[in-house]
């Protein structure tokens, strides 16, 4: 698949797609990976379905926090726009550039609502609305996480030749649901089980 080149506004579009969704990651950007993926890789071409997956997948195995994956998705977009990382020194400084407009699109917005509507919440929490609206968020929070690992998952379709991997993600799960064994350790093991070739 060759990737479109990008037009005039392009970092402009950029910017103000991943302000928009800014507005609606509630529970964090990565529930708002499934319409990054629509923009970026079916709709605008920008980036290929490889680059879009090994960002998320680089970024939420290093250690910081999950909104690294809008980092890595925008130094992508500034590469591939610089002609890709043999172009020379123009592509590794769109790169950079990249990171700026995607995390300042994904993190401007949202601090600045965060911030005011906590002092506010704040000062009222004892409300009836302020309550229900917290309530009410639990699911969609949750609703969205599903999205994003249903997306992430769209590449392993074939249940006959992905088995370890299901059975893999399975596992894990119910140990993060029933037990107390912290995160990293499962994280750990998923790794080594795919350096060794087992998933």
């Amino acid at each position: 698949m060759s990737l479109s080149p990008p037009t005039g506004t392009y970092w402009l579009d950029i910017f103000t797609h991943f302000a928009s969704l800014s507005l609606l990651g509630v529970g964090g950007a990565i529930t708002t990976a499934p319409d990054m993926h629509r923009f970026l890789v079916y709709e605008q071409n920008w980036l290929s379905d490889a680059q879009f997956s090994s960002s998320i997948a680089l970024s939420q195995a290093a250690p910081g926090p999950n909104v690294l994956f809008v980092a890595l998705l925008g130094w992508n977009l500034g590469l591939n726009a610089g002609g890709g990382p043999a172009a020379g020194w123009m592509a590794w400084a769109l790169a950079l550039f990249g990171v700026l407009v995607t995390m300042l699109g994904i993190m401007l917005p949202s601090s600045v609502l965060t911030y005011t509507a906590t002092r506010w919440a704040h000062n009222n929490r004892e409300l009836r609305p302020v309550r229900a609206f917290k309530t009410g968020m639990a699911p969609i929070v949750i609703a969205l996480l599903i999205a994003t690992g249903w997306l992430l998952t769209g590449t392993h379709d074939h249940p006959a030749r992905d088995w370890p991997l299901w059975a893999l993600t399975i596992g894990a799960t119910l140990l993060v649901w029933r037990t107390k064994i912290h995160l990293l350790w499962l994280i750990g093991a998923g790794g080594v089980l795919g350096a060794l070739g087992l998933v």
